[in-house]
C-alpha cells in the first residue's frame, strides 16, 4: 500500500491551528498565519556560495495561531513537540533547545532587526503542520515564517526571511543559507522562484509541467541540518573560496572558462570537487531556466539528474536510501530524479509522465524493501502559494 503524506487545505489547516490554540490557552485567538515548506528543483549547497537555486513552495504549509500578551511571556506549543515557555531573555545561542529554538530565535531575531518593538509583550503561539519533520522539505523554514508573519505581517518579506535565516543560524545552530526562507515567503503559485542569493534578488519562472507530475520521494532516512555534517561542507566551501582569493565561488562560476581553471588548481582533492560541485551546480541552474522558459522538459529532467551525481560523487551528501529512490524513479521512466534539501537523509523528486507515477512509486518501494532500507513516503506537488494568513 502506498504511504502519501498529504497537505490541508487552507480551511482546514485554518481550522486545525485555532483548535489547538483553543486547547492549549485560555485567551482570545487574535489570528492564524501559514507558510509552506519547500523542495528545491536545482541549485542545491550553494546558497551559501552566493549562487543561484530554483525552489518551488509546496501545499504542505505550517500553520500558527497566535495571540498578544503584555506580560513579556512567550507561550509556544506544537503537535509536534514538547511546550516552552520563556521571555526574550532566556533565547541566545544554542538556548532554547529542540523545536522551540526556531520559533522563539524568531522573535529574538525581529526585535534585533527593529521589526517588532523593543518592549515586545509575548504571545502565545500554536503550531499544526503537514510539512514532515526530518525530510528534507524546510519544516523549520515553514515554522519560522509562519510566526515571523504573524507577528510583522506588514515587514517586507526580504527582511522577513533574512531575519528568519538569522534565528536558525544564531539560535537554532543551524549554518543554513536562506534558500527556504526566501521560497516560503516570496515563492508564487504556479512559479518555480529563481533566487539569486548574492543579491538576495528573485524571479519567476512558469513551472506547471503540461502531462508532466513532480513526486516528491520522502526515504524516511532523518535529515538533520545540526549534526555536524552540513557545517563540514559549507566550510570546506567557504575554505575552498578563501584558498582562491575570492569572496565566494560565485565569483568563479561568473567567470566561465577562468573559473573553472582556477577550480581545477586546487591541490586539495576534496575541496576541489566540492568547488566542482558548486560551479558546476551553478551553471546547470541558468541552463535549468532556459530548459523551463522553452518548455525542454527532457533537458531538465537530464539537469536534475546530472545534479544528483554531483551531489553524490563530489560533495558526498547522498545516501543509500536517496540513491536507491534516484535510480528506482530513473529505471521506470522518470525524465530526471535528484535528491533535494541539505542531503544526508531527507527526500528526492522525479519528474515522471502522469501515467508513470504509479510505476515509479512501485519500484522505488520494492527496491527499498529488497535493499532493508525504510519504506518511503510519497506525495505529487505542484507550485504553491506562499506564506500568508488564514483566519
Amino acid at each position: 500500500m502506498t504511504v502519501w503524506f498529504d497537505a490541508l487545505s487552507d480551511a482546514e489547516l485554518a481550522a486545525a491551528a485555532a483548535n489547538s490554540f483553543r486547547r492549549e490557552f485560555d485567551t482570545e485567538l487574535g489570528g492564524v498565519w501559514a507558510a509552506p515548506g519547500r523542495v528545491n528543483l536545482i541549485g542545491e549547497h550553494v546558497d551559501y556560495a552566493d549562487g543561484l537555486c530554483l525552489p518551488i513552495a509546496l501545499p504542505h504549509s505550517t500553520a500558527v495561531a497566535v495571540s498578544p500578551r503584555t506580560d513579556g511571556l512567550i507561550r509556544l506549543r506544537s503537535t509536534d513537540g514538547d511546550p516552552w515557555d520563556g521571555r526574550l531573555d532566556d533565547v541566545g545561542p544554542g538556548r532554547p533547545a529542540g523545536w522551540a529554538a526556531y520559533p522563539a530565535g524568531v522573535i529574538w531575531a525581529l526585535r534585533e532587526k527593529g521589526l517588532i518593538a523593543d518592549d515586545f509583550g509575548g504571545v502565545d503561539a500554536a503550531f499544526v503542520s503537514t510539512v514532515p519533520i526530518g525530510a528534507g522539505l524546510s519544516s523549520s523554514a515553514a515554522l519560522e515564517c509562519s510566526l515571523a508573519l504573524a507577528l510583522a505581517p506588514d515587514a517586507d518579506r526580504t527582511e522577513l526571511a533574512a531575519a528568519c535565516v538569522r534565528a536558525e543560524n544564531d539560535v537554532a545552530l543551524a549554518p543554513t543559507g536562506g534558500m527556504d526562507q526566501a521560497a516560503s515567503l516570496r515563492s508564487s503559485e504556479g512559479d518555480a522562484l529563481l533566487l539569486d542569493s548574492e543579491s538576495t534578488a528573485v524571479s519567476h519562472v512558469p513551472f506547471a509541467p503540461e502531462g508532466l507530475s513532480l513526486l516528491v520521494i520522502d526515504t524516511r532516512a532523518p535529515h538533520r541540518l545540526v549534526d555536524g555534517r552540513y557545517a563540514k561542507r559549507r566550510a570546506a566551501v567557504e575554505r575552498a573560496a578563501r584558498q582562491l582569493g575570492v569572496g565566494s565561488l560565485r565569483q568563479l562560476a561568473d567567470r566561465g572558462r577562468d573559473g573553472t581553471d582556477a577550480v581545477r588548481s586546487l591541490k586539495d582533492d576534496v575541496l576541489r570537487r566540492r568547488a566542482w560541485h558548486v560551479i558546476s551546480e551553478i551553471a546547470r541552474v541558468r541552463l535549468a531556466v532556459r530548459a523551463l522558459e522553452s518548455d525542454d522538459f527532457a533537458e531538465f529532467g537530464r539537469l536534475l539528474y546530472a545534479s544528483h551525481m554531483s551531489l553524490a560523487r563530489d560533495f558526498e551528501v547522498s545516501c543509500p536510501e536517496l540513491d536507491n529512490a534516484v535510480e528506482s524513479a530513473m529505471i521506470a521512466g522518470a525524465l530526471g530524479a535528484r535528491m533535494t534539501g541539505g542531503g544526508f537523509g531527507g527526500s528526492a523528486i522525479a519528474l515522471l509522465p502522469d501515467g508513470g507515477v504509479d510505476d515509479a512509486i512501485a519500484a522505488v518501494r520494492g527496491r527499498a524493501v529488497e535493499r532493508g532500507l525504510p519504506e518511503p513516503a510519497f506525495a505529487t506537488v505542484s507550485a504553491s502559494a506562499p506564506a500568508r494568513r488564514l483566519a
